[in-house]
């Protein structure tokens, strides 16, 4: 068992070390940077031409839409805090018309025992 086990450590420790080569010899290669480079050049020249044809056809961008979300929820708190307002408007109203029948109607009742 111990034999099979170092065995399997050995076989470890060389992958290890193998995979530790390879990725170095990736880091280092300059044909892998020079992909890379070149891949990342395309991405940007993609998103820019895909920017120009939405732009063409008058289509908003992601950043549009995110814009116009914010100020949507924006408009919306709002309109959610004129609204508390108002109802807030409202019970005072009704609060001083009750206040006012009340006083009316102690009024009419000192006319009638004039």
């Amino acid at each position: 068992m111990s034999a099979e086990h170092d065995e399997q450590e050995g076989l470890r420790a060389r992958s290890e070390q193998a995979i530790g080569e390879l990725a170095q010899a990736l880091l280092d290669s300059q044909v892998l940077e020079n992909a890379l480079a070149a891949a990342f050049g395309a991405r940007e020249k993609a998103l820019e031409a895909q920017q120009a044809a939405m732009g063409a056809l008058d289509l908003p961008s992601a950043g549009d839409v995110e814009r116009l979300e914010r100020r949507l929820r924006s408009v919306s708190r709002r309109l959610e805090e004129v609204e508390d307002q108002i109802d807030q408007v409202v019970r005072d109203v009704g609060e001083l018309r009750r206040e006012l029948n009340a006083a009316g109607a102690g009024r009419d009742r000192l006319q009638v025992k004039d």
